[in-house]
């Protein structure tokens, strides 16, 4: 039987850490791969509209290289911890780019945070761990981010 397998979107918020350590938890438990994800806000110069000034473009070329770093370091945690891991960094709409991975890697779970807005709020503007909870045919461990 081939290990299960393990999604999970990071968008380094300070739940991160704990989403990371009940990944762990599980991914020893189970022996699980895992899949660090991390959705990148599209590229300005690719979605349509002018991108500005060269400062701009170095900025958000700066900001990527740091998220891949970041992810990376994660990746590099969990590998020194025994677990297979890898990191993907990723642009797009971050909901579907999330429910997409999955389905291309054939993931068993996703294990992400959530960041327990209001009621109102999600109505009103929704989040993205309900929007993947709404529409992921696999289970979702949402991780809540304060204790």
């Amino acid at each position: 039987t081939e290990p299960l397998r393990i999604l999970v979107p990071l968008d380094f918020s300070p739940a991160t850490p704990r989403v990371l350590d009940s990944t762990l938890k599980l991914a020893r438990a189970t022996g699980a791969s895992v899949w660090l994800l991390h959705v990148a806000t599209p590229d300005p110069a690719f979605v349509g509209y002018q991108a500005g000034s060269d400062s701009v473009r170095d900025q958000v070329a700066h900001e990527y290289r740091e998220e891949h770093r970041t992810l990376q370091s994660h990746a590099d945690d969990l590998r020194a911890a025994g677990i297979e891991a890898i990191a993907l960094l990723l642009r797009g709409a971050t909901a579907q780019v999330i429910l997409s991975e999955a389905e291309r890697l054939h993931a068993d779970l996703i294990v992400m945070a959530t960041h327990g807005h209001s009621a109102v709020f999600n109505l009103i503007v929704g989040s993205v761990s309900q929007a993947v909870l709404r529409a992921s045919p696999i289970p979702v461990l949402v991780v809540p981010a304060r204790h």
